[in-house]
């Protein structure tokens, strides 16, 4: 895709060019992931959140076929409040842009646009993986290849539990993504804060983060880098609650044949039902860290590329 294809509104344009810190949002989880009327106010205190550490927010999406890296007020209404939104992905974008859609992007869609437009620094709650059952659905998200193919740096809870996180760990390697931990050796697992998988390499500062995009930089990758961002446990769903709920769901799924992409969204509205909305709190708990921390990173980034010389 041409660069040029990409709408940067004039906000992040201004900060991209002055080599201030800039995040990229996703936007599925305000059109898909949150209930309404809420997720326009969660829309909202995310990108408040960036403000408030003089990061300029760069929300992602797709409006009327154009792809844009930063959204007007009117704009954010439209992905929260337009029921006939739809969600795209990384191999939709040109199909969207040609038949003039609007829709939220996925993790894949927002790092290719992202980094298209030159944002280093993306938030998100969770990365897609590999899915339980792959090796007979081959059920498996795209946020791993193209992630393997993508130079950003993505701050994530981990992946939910729903999915198969040995697997997806074993994937990532096998791709080349780069996981680190951010103050943990343990590898998330979304709600919960630690999958029982342990991580190779730890980061405990947002400026050792930088030195290693730097580096990276240097030494010329174009894979992501993944930052492993885990809830505090105090904050986690309770471990017993989620096991309990997703055997339910799991077995639910199977009477009723639920199968590859209807799966995900089947487990996680039963989950949201048994924990009494709870998953939702929890999910918006771990944005808010997420991006609080990729904020924090994105200005270490900036700070040392402008003391560095090096391109932002």
């Amino acid at each position: 895709m041409n660069s040029s294809l990409v709408e940067v509104s004039a906000q992040v344009g201004a900060a991209l060019a002055a080599g201030g810190p800039v995040v990229a949002l996703e936007s599925t989880i305000i059109s898909h992931g949150l209930p309404r009327p809420g997720n326009l106010a969660a829309a909202g205190r995310f990108e408040a959140i960036l403000s408030g550490q003089n990061v300029t927010p760069a929300t992602v999406a797709l409006i009327d076929g154009v792809p844009k890296v930063g959204l007007s007020r009117e704009e954010l209404e439209r992905i929260a409040a337009d029921e006939s939104v739809v969600k795209i992905s990384s191999r939709d974008i040109a199909i969207a842009m040609a038949r003039k859609a609007t829709g939220g992007t996925t993790v894949a869609a927002t790092s290719v646009l992202a980094a298209r437009a030159g944002v280093r620094v993306f938030a998100t709650g969770g990365l897609g993986g590999v899915h339980r059952g792959a090796a007979e659905t081959f059920d498996e998200s795209a946020d791993l290849t193209v992630l393997s193919r993508t130079p950003i740096t993505v701050v994530s809870a981990g992946v939910k539990s729903i999915l198969d996180i040995p697997a997806t760990l074993e994937r990532l390697e096998t791709l080349s993504v780069a996981v680190v931990g951010y103050r943990t050796s343990r590898f998330p697992a979304f709600w919960l804060s630690d999958s029982g998988y342990d991580l190779d390499w730890r980061a405990d500062t947002p400026e050792e983060i930088a030195d290693i995009m730097a580096a990276r930089d240097a030494f010329g990758e174009q894979s992501a880098l993944l930052v492993a961002n885990p809830l505090p446990t105090a904050l986690q769903l309770d471990p017993g609650v989620l096991d309990g709920a997703m055997g339910e769901a799991l077995a639910l799924a199977s009477e009723q044949g639920i199968r590859g992409k209807a799966v995900s969204p089947f487990l996680l509205d039963h989950i949201q039902q048994v924990t009494g909305g709870a998953s939702v709190e929890v999910n918006l708990a771990i944005a808010r860290a997420n991006i609080e921390l990729a904020g924090q990173i994105a200005a270490s980034w900036a700070e040392r590329s402008s003391q560095a010389g090096e391109p932002r």
